[in-house]
């Protein structure tokens, strides 16, 4: 099996996206508890297809910080966190699509599809692939880890500026 390369040459990486992800799933906290001021009927399915899933890709970048930042990873117990972590989040991305079918007070624009359904598994697959393939060319693994979880806090933040101004536009009336 292939060595591990040096994890220490990505920490600044991962802490920079890391605390992006911790700090935006935060505001993120405050963007939902805006929306009881909205005039827009509530449906907790549309929220589970389209606020809960950015909270948990912004957690799942900091997830992915954590695992390559922990001390003493061998290739094994890493290429098992990004394994789970792949296909955990391509269950979640199947349940999600199940809710978004489900939701009936929203109808997704292209965009929204592209942001919410397409890009996401696409990441988690990514992620799932490089756990496959650390065994062999442990450094393009790195590095297919790394554009997932850029591509994932990305994501994120779309998803985050789309619910603020859908909530902006929405505001109730005084």
């Amino acid at each position: 099996m292939a060595a591990l390369p040096p994890l220490s040459e990505w920490e600044t990486f991962y802490v920079i996206i890391g605390s992006s992800a911790a700090a935006l799933t935060g505001l993120m906290f405050v963007v939902i508890a805006l929306s009881a001021d909205t005039r827009t009927q509530r449906d907790e399915k549309a929220f589970r297809a389209f606020a809960t899933p950015t909270i948990v890709h912004f957690c799942a970048v900091l997830l992915i910080g954590a695992f390559m930042s922990t001390p003493r990873h061998s290739v094994g117990s890493l290429r098992l966190c990004l394994l789970l972590s792949g296909i955990s989040g391509l269950g979640y991305m199947a349940w999600v699509l199940i809710e978004a079918r489900r939701q009936r007070t929203y109808v997704p624009e292209l965009e929204d599809v592209v942001f919410h359904f397409a890009l996401p598994p696409v990441a988690y697959a990514l992620i799932f692939i490089s756990g496959v393939i650390l065994g062999g060319p442990a450094e393009a693994a790195l590095y297919l880890t790394g554009g997932s979880a850029l591509l994932l806090l990305f994501i994120g933040i779309h998803n985050a500026w789309d619910s603020a101004v859908w909530m902006t536009i929405n505001r109730k009336k005084r």
